[in-house]
């Protein structure tokens, strides 16, 4: 039987052509009004430099590894 991708992570997370892994923060979807002009550009960023062993994680949620 084939194995299946984690259907949450794969709503959340997405795989750069260099191996890294981006995703969105969180808190960027509402709200907007009551948040600063730095946290509101801080949620732009998108690739985000993680632990090794989540990155190992997450690879395995998306069944990459």
């Amino acid at each position: 039987m084939k194995a299946k991708v984690h259907s949450g992570a794969k709503k959340r997370f997405k795989l750069t052509g260099t191996g890294k892994i981006k995703f969105n923060k969180a808190a960027h979807r509402h709200l907007m009004v009551n948040k600063s002009k730095r946290q509101k550009r801080s949620f732009r960023k998108g690739v985000i430099q993680l632990a090794p062993g989540e990155i190992t994680r997450i690879k395995g949620l998306l069944r990459m590894t």
